[in-house]
């Protein structure tokens, strides 16, 4: 096990949560059993980076309540540096209700502002932050979650543009989740304004033909570059992922053949796999490989990190798959 650090390489900003995950197959209004689990996009990849042996952390708020406490210790026991983790007093944690809707497929529901006056994620702040401890890191982690609504989207800019003037590298995935947002107007005009800043920046099929108009990967990609982004990488579910790079290569890769339990944090568990890749200075076509096989981990098991693997179950599953890469 890693030792936390205050100085860590690779830092995830944004929303973090409980996610209540339906045991049962069935609607919401039918389930009567929720697994209590950790959540929240940026923070599910951090975790994911952290079980790989790379040093992260953590600037989010949660409420001072008994699912803040939670959220705390599990940053903990995964060596996520909680430094930054501020608790937001007379304020509950924000929460998720998840279910495998045999009708819908998976459905989620957030008490969260704005259907909550307030809730602890949205209320981080720009005077929360240490700056000095972004400007350290290799790669700041951004979801477009936390934009949905002041201060955290004030909160975030600001880290953000300090971050790029300092060197840092922006990692950036929208999270979409429109129950979150006022208007589909104001996230598009949001998302784009944080893109024009990422230099890594991944997409769901659903994300691109929403923010796009395509699911084609290549043609995401070349929409993508046009912001000024670096790295592009577009996740494709059953059918594997691309990844593009700024007058550089391309590459697709296939998934990886898993029982399937719950695509929770599926995506949060590739953006892991891609960041520590490029961390290590690794290859695109290591980076697609490892990121993939995270991506199928995740969902062997209910809830967004319950399998995320640690760098031992990585490096056994790749070679199980007749893989010649060691994290």
């Amino acid at each position: 096990m890693l030792s936390m650090s205050s100085n860590p390489k690779i830092i995830g900003i944004g929303e973090v949560l409980i996610d209540f995950i339906g045991v049962e197959q069935a609607s919401l209004d039918e389930v009567m059993n929720f697994k209590k689990c950790f959540g929240g996009a940026p923070m599910n990849t951090i975790v994911g980076v952290a079980r790989l042996g790379v040093e992260t952390g953590a600037i989010a708020a949660v409420g001072d309540d008994p699912f803040g406490k939670f959220i705390i210790e599990e940053f903990k026991k995964n060596d996520v540096d909680v430094s930054q983790v501020k608790i937001k007093k007379d304020v509950r944690t924000t929460l998720a209700f998840i279910v495998n809707d045999p009708a819908r497929g998976w459905v989620c529901i957030f008490y969260r502002s704005p259907w909550l006056k307030h809730t602890s994620d949205s209320l981080l702040s720009p005077h929360d932050i240490d700056y000095d401890y972004i400007a350290k890191a290799r790669i700041l982690h951004v979801s477009g979650f936390a934009l949905s609504q002041n201060p955290g989207r004030q909160a975030l800019f600001k880290a953000v543009k300090y971050a790029k003037k300092k060197g840092v590298k922006i990692s950036f995935d929208p999270t979409l989740r429109l129950d979150v947002w006022r208007s589909r107007s104001i996230l598009k005009k949001t998302c784009m304004q944080m893109l024009k800043l990422a230099d890594i920046a991944t997409f769901s099929r659903e994300e691109a033909s929403f923010f796009f108009g395509t699911s084609n990967p290549r043609g995401v990609a070349e929409r993508v570059l046009k912001y000024g982004v670096e790295i592009v990488g577009v996740k494709l579910g059953s059918q594997g992922s691309f990844i593009k790079v700024k007058n550089g290569p391309e590459v697709s890769a296939p998934a990886f053949k898993v029982n399937v339990v719950d695509v929770t944090g599926a995506g949060d568990g590739w953006n892991a796999g891609l960041l520590v890749g490029l961390y290590k200075d690794w290859s695109i076509e290591q980076c697609i490989t490892v990121a993939n096989a995270v991506g199928a981990l995740v969902v062997t098991k209910p809830g967004a990190i319950t399998a995320l693997p640690y760098r031992d179950e990585l490096n056994r599953f790749l070679r199980e798959n007749n893989i010649e890469i060691s994290v």
